[in-house]
């Protein structure tokens, strides 16, 4: 089996706005409401195998805080079948335009 393909967090903006791609915010939902990326769903790490309804056409790319989980998901997401990437660094390493800050939290 080969290795899960990381993408920097800076590559993330290249494949935000493409509709072939699902962007997963692994982070808890508290995390997920203080901040996210853009277009990104917000599935807890520890509720994807509940989640085994995620499109097969679609290329997964997953983040979490900082790349751990993230790339754990990835590899296990691909043995099932899908092709999946991992955000390098995760969300503390996301500087890009697609940014989302909750000013309530």
């Amino acid at each position: 089996m080969f290795p899960v393909e990381a993408i920097s967090a800076k590559m993330l903006d290249d494949y935000i706005e493409r509709e072939d791609v699902l962007v997963i915010d692994l982070r808890d939902r508290e995390s997920y409401k203080q901040g996210h990326i853009r277009a990104a769903v917000n599935i807890p790490y520890q509720e994807l195998e509940e989640h085994s309804v995620l499109p097969k056409g679609k290329l997964l790319i997953f983040y979490c805080d900082r790349g751990g989980a993230s790339m754990a998901a990835a590899r296990q997401m691909e043995k099932k079948g899908y092709e999946a990437r991992s955000v390098i660094g995760g969300f503390e390493s996301y500087r890009g335009r697609n940014l989302v800050i909750s000013r309530n939290a």
